[in-house]
């Protein structure tokens, strides 16, 4: 059977038949390509490597030459499928049942690719070709792993030609119960924290001839997680600290371990800058350990710093396109986890809106098509305002 592009269900079956675990690309980005290329887009797949780290494919697909410059972000990388078992569908089959359509994917994110995709088609169609400016697709299949090999290493190649985006829709499902909910217009960023207590080990009938880390461990976890990060901002929620690892690498009940781990996450708002979260966290941990005689290492990881894109024609053209589709007035919210908006958005300005987020990463993940088909149309209206009035 003939894949029509322009059909968005039919697309993202096809591309939801692609197993693209992270970072497998599977035949997704090849799936993306083929239907590109006819409609005029020139594509480059990208293929970017750092050592230890498995090789990752990307696309970066442009029509036009000209400014503005929209572009259109997202992933064909999926989670894993947990328990497959436990899927009442198959996950990779794309089946549509009762207007549901089911499958790893379906809603984050390639149900939204299909959309926009779809929508861009559609557009061109309707003008024969792109009236003016350029529009573009990143497509990374490395969001949900590293992110290191992906959307960074692209926006450093575009950024290599002197191409300049003008502004940038990332298709993350945003909306919590119906479509046209929320627009997401920033996110908190992301802090992980790695603590290792150091004692000494020893006989626990002996505490004298030992130090025990789990108790200090304890103590600045506590502190920690007690202490009130802030009360929120304007545009954010209060930023918040949870541990989600603790470790002794011990198993015996009567030795004194020698040393004590945790993990924890920031998620930190518009008050914090990276460099001011990491000094909060390094006070504090030194304020409790000295209190209680500890020897610490402390490390830092994470790639994404929060970021916020005010109201402003990109919001208010997209805003306006959910509202005379829907009907619905979208709230501009700042939660959620992270995306590839926070590479995005240090050389545009960026929003995320897509389709509603109540099976991500679950057992079943389905969207319907009747959103499908609605996110196509938003799109649609959106380009055609953007170009309208960019």
């Amino acid at each position: 059977m003939t894949l029509v592009p322009t059909d968005p269900v039919a697309l993202a079956q096809a591309l939801i038949r692609c197993e693209s675990v992270t970072p497998d690309e599977a035949g997704a980005l090849t799936l993306l390509q083929n239907v590109l290329e006819p409609a005029g887009f020139t594509c480059h797949r990208l293929v970017f490597s750092e050592p230890g780290t498995p090789d990752v494919d990307n696309l970066y697909a442009r029509l036009g030459n000209g400014r503005p410059h929209l572009s259109f972000a997202g992933h064909t990388d999926v989670v894993p499928v947990g328990n497959a078992a436990a899927w009442t569908v198959p996950p990779f089959a794309g089946d549509v049942r009762d207007g549901i359509l089911y499958g790893r994917g379906a809603v984050d994110m390639k149900g939204c690719i299909a959309a926009f995709v779809a929508a861009t088609l559609k557009y061109i169609h309707h003008f024969n070709g792109l009236p003016r400016g350029s529009l573009s697709f990143i497509i990374t299949g490395d969001e949900e792993g590293a992110a290191i090999n992906g959307t960074m290493k692209i926006l450093d190649w575009l950024k290599a030609r002197d191409e300049v985006i003008d502004a940038c829709l990332v298709g993350e499902p945003s909306n919590p119960t119906a479509l046209g909910d929320e627009i997401r217009i920033g996110r908190r960023g992301s802090l992980t924290i790695d603590l290792v207590v150091h004692g000494k080990q020893g006989h626990s009938a002996y505490p004298q001839l030992a130090d025990n880390p789990v108790p200090k461990l304890a103590r600045i976890i506590d502190r920690l997680s007690t202490t009130t990060l802030d009360e929120g901002t304007e545009a954010f929620q209060p930023s918040n600290l949870q541990v989600t690892v603790i470790s002794v690498p011990n198993t015996a009940t009567n030795v004194i371990p020698g040393r004590a781990v945790a993990r924890a996450n920031i998620r930190y708002n518009d008050f914090w800058t990276r460099a001011k979260i990491e000094e909060w966290v390094r006070d504090n941990v030194a304020a409790a350990a000295d209190e209680v005689g500890a020897k610490y290492d402390l490390e830092f990881s994470g790639t994404g710093d929060v970021f916020l894109t005010k109201p402003g024609p990109l919001v208010s053209t997209l805003k306006d396109a959910v509202k005379s589709i829907t009907g619905r007035t979208p709230a501009l919210t700042t939660g959620g986890g992270t995306s590839d908006a926070r590479f995005i958005k240090d050389i545009c300005p960026v929003v995320e809106f897509g389709l509603v987020n109540a099976t991500i990463h679950q057992v079943d993940e389905n969207t319907s098509v009747s959103d499908l088909e609605t996110l196509t149309t938003i799109y649609e209206r959106f380009i055609t305002n953007y170009f309208r009035n960019g």
